[in-house]
């Protein structure tokens, strides 16, 4: 191991992975220091069928959503990848960006985050299958490519959309989303997961200028006054501290960095007091304006022809429309699940047996609920209490309701026949609140519990540095001010990707 480096990066997940490339390129020594293991070229990773299988398992974090009434008191999982690739690793390997307007409500609280600010970074970020065009990249890192669309499910979700008035898109990553059409997987041309590892840090594992510390947890930042030094880590051999020229880059995801900076000292007085720990920095937001999209998972239908074998992901459409006609943007998205989706109270409740069942998840993409992470201990293995609040505004009940509605009516059209066989869950009687209520989970997308703003309150710059500490930065999900109306992945790689640019510019 060099004896020091100019950025540590902590975390090797959609932003860390990027930060780290372009920090290198530019010339930096830089290390890389991920919890879990190497996941380049193992089996079950590069499977993309496999994929909900790595969820809760060695691949996991293993965290939850402390329950509430609002979801029937149960438990939620909240998978995290823990592997080099971070959730990249283990997610459906969607690549979806939305839309303009996502983008201009980060920068009415973050000047310098608009659509034009950010297309440059996405498009650097991208190789899309159909290569270099005014709103996609052609020669990126990442490799982005359309599922094969013979699917009998596939090809009943496009016809069923077009029944139910909705346009057909070429694709969802162009100037209008809203419709049906085939999704983006970040799925190379041999059908294999492209993780952010093997795009970013795979083709330069090799150079001197780069040290990857897998099985590696950072326990805490090392301070010389106010500038932020290194981090303290335990891996295979034991504690060690290791030592950042220019800084450190907190890219450990929207659980784990707000867990970092407040076991070093920054974050709520009162809560750190709670758990004995010193306060180096008064930041209330950190931990704060938790989002993430509420998932249905998921309404399950009997089919009335073979499914046939899985295909890609399993997926192979998206789904984006409005619950309400008056809407600026499409709230909703639906996709396809090439067999059954429960989670377990839906099992206990439903017959789901049998090869010829098959299940569409529904998401609340322009949710409003927020919550918020506490530490619970300052062990840094400790459980964290994360309460996302889901369902706690109306606004995101009703839409679901209204989406479970839309797509009940949708396999009944004539675009599902003669696929469509008969309704599982929810039956055709039951009350569509309850079975919300009940299926509800998570689309895995939390964000924001360290969100970057211009005011005093946010923990971090529009340019993506801890405010009150010099020689520290996030790139990850955690500064995010407000939840896209789209998966989490692509705008984070876009986040790590200006992060670089902001560090070099700024450092």
């Amino acid at each position: 191991m060099p004896e020091g480096f100019d950025y540590i990066v902590i975390g090797s997940g959609s932003g860390g992975a990027a930060v780290a490339r372009r920090l290198h390129d530019a010339g930096a020594r830089v290390a890389v220091i991920e919890a879990g293991r190497s996941t380049l070229g193992v089996a079950e990773i590069e499977d993309p069928s496999q994929w909900f299988g790595l969820q809760s398992g060695a691949w996991d974090w293993g965290h939850h959503y402390t329950p509430t009434e609002r979801i029937l008191g149960r438990d939620i999982a909240i998978p995290r990848g823990k592997g080099l690739g971070g959730s990249s690793a283990t997610n459906a390997m969607m690549w979806y960006r939305g839309v303009p307007a996502d983008y201009a409500r980060w920068d009415a609280v973050a000047p310098g985050w608009s659509w034009e600010d950010c297309l440059p970074a996405f498009k650097a970020s991208e190789r899309w299958q159909g290569g270099e065009r005014a709103l996609r990249g052609g020669s990126g890192p990442l490799e982005i490519t359309r599922p094969d669309a013979d699917h009998p499910l596939t090809q009943a979700m496009l016809k069923g959309g077009a029944a139910m008035g909705l346009p057909v898109i070429e694709d969802p990553n162009g100037p209008e989303p809203l419709g049906v059409g085939l999704a983006n997987f970040n799925i190379d041309a041999a059908g294999r997961r492209h993780t952010s590892a093997a795009a970013y840090l795979a083709p330069i594992i090799g150079s001197e200028r780069l040290t990857v510390l897998t099985e590696t947890l950072a326990l805490g930042l090392i301070f010389e006054g106010d500038r932020a030094t290194g981090v303290q880590v335990s891996g295979p051999e034991g504690v060690a501290d290791l030592t950042a020229s220019i800084g450190v880059i907190l890219a450990a995801g929207a659980l784990e960095t707000p867990r970092l900076l407040m076991l070093s000292g920054i974050g709520s007085e009162a809560a750190l007091a709670r758990l004995g720990i010193a306060v180096r920095l008064k930041s209330e937001a950190v931990g704060q304006n938790l989002q993430d999209h509420p998932l249905l998972r998921a309404l399950n239908f009997r089919a009335s022809t073979p499914l046939g074998p899985m295909k890609g992901n399993g997926g192979g459409t998206l789904t984006i429309w409005k619950s309400k006609a008056e809407l600026p943007q499409a709230d909703l998205l639906a996709f396809p699940v090439q067999g059954r989706s429960a989670v377990p109270a839906l099992w206990e409740q439903y017959d789901l047996e049998g090869d010829d069942v098959f299940a569409i998840g529904l998401g609340v993409m322009r949710s409003h609920s927020r919550g918020e992470i506490r530490l619970t201990s300052a062990d840094p293995a400790a459980a964290l209490d994360i309460q996302p609040n889901l369902l706690s505004d109306p606004r995101d009940l009703t839409a679901l309701i209204q989406g479970v509605e839309f797509l009940m009516e949708m396999v009944g059209s004539d675009g599902f026949q003669p696929f469509f066989k008969d309704h599982i869950a929810p039956r055709s009687t039951d009350d569509i609140e309850t079975f919300v209520r009940r299926s509800c989970s998570t689309f895995f997308h939390c964000c924001g519990t360290v969100q970057m703003g211009a005011d005093d309150d946010a923990p971090v710059s529009p340019r993506l540095g801890v405010k009150g500490i010099r020689g520290l930065w996030v790139a990850d999900a955690s500064v995010i001010p407000e939840i896209p109306a789209c998966h989490t992945h692509a705008p984070v790689t876009m986040i790590g990707e200006r992060a670089a640019q902001f560090i070099l510019e700024d450092a």
